[in-house]
């Protein structure tokens, strides 16, 4: 294991050994606590998922621009709660396949990313809000992996408006490596969640990326998300890009699932 690495994984674990989790606690009311995913919005879920809880996250994207088309698959996204309010993750490497070889482009695997979610709220007038610190290590293909090891901060927010309409955003500032420097990037997003019925929802979203070095990326996205049970999810989303720099489009669906592996089952 590279030395980054294996720090990073053994403050990880210093981080959740420090939250005292009682067995007979950890998971109570889990199985009537329905699924939260940060799929398939830019926006992550500003609540973590219920302790003991362990959460997979799955997708598949095409996305356009300039000619290029891309498919990138299974976007899995690993959710651990090992606490009341925190959660470990896990971003699994994505497989990138590029229609077009003459853009470019290659094809390969992107880079693995660990992070922690801590959740602060209700509060401040009844705002859930999270921080998500995580770091990408340069386990990707050659020419898809930035070759460092690039940190990140999100701080995902969501407010309920009333029993049907939810409003939700997040600010991101990030560090990723672009050649032999680092290119800082802000990202901020903001989208209305409509409840249709208690298992159906849709929403409209709005993400902006705003490099150091580079042209901002404006987009606008619509999205669904359906499920069939307590404990899934299925989902379907288009962005259409409002900027030159911003791909054309993109076109996803995905599938979620929960399980309690430790802790109460009731």
């Amino acid at each position: 294991m590279m030395p980054g690495m294996r720090r990073f994984a053994y403050w990880l674990l210093l981080l959740a050994l420090t939250f005292e989790v009682r067995a007979q606690e950890c998971g109570k009311g889990a199985a009537s606590i329905s699924i939260g995913t940060d799929r398939p919005q830019v926006t992550n879920s500003s609540i973590v998922v219920p302790c003991g809880s362990l959460q997979f996250e799955n997708g598949f994207l095409e996305t356009g621009g300039g000619g290029q088309r891309t498919f990138d698959l299974p976007e899995t996204s690993v959710r651990l709660g090992v606490a009341k309010r925190t959660e470990l993750r896990l971003t699994a490497p994505d497989y990138f396949f590029n229609q077009s070889t003459a853009s470019g482009q290659a094809d390969g695997f992107s880079d693995l990313v660990v992070g922690l979610k801590q959740q602060l709220g209700p509060t401040w007038g009844k705002f859930d809000i999270s921080v998500i610190p995580s770091v990408s290590f340069p386990s990707g293909a050659d020419r898809i992996s930035s070759h460092g090891y690039d940190p990140f901060v999100q701080v995902p927010w969501s407010r309920a408006l009333s029993s049907t309409w939810t409003v939700a955003g997040m600010f991101s500032a990030m560090w990723p490596t672009n050649g032999a420097r680092r290119n800082v990037t802000g990202q901020s997003s903001v989208y209305f969640d409509r409840q249709i019925t208690p298992p159906w929802d849709a929403y409209v979203e709005y993400s902006g990326l705003f490099p150091q070095r580079g042209t901002p990326q404006h987009a606008i996205d619509f999205g669904t998300a359906y499920k069939p049970s307590p404990h899934q999810q299925l989902d379907l989303h288009c962005s259409f890009g409002l900027s030159a720099a911003a791909p054309d489009h993109s076109i996803g669906v995905g599938y979620s699932v929960r399980f309690q592996v430790f802790g109460a089952k009731k």
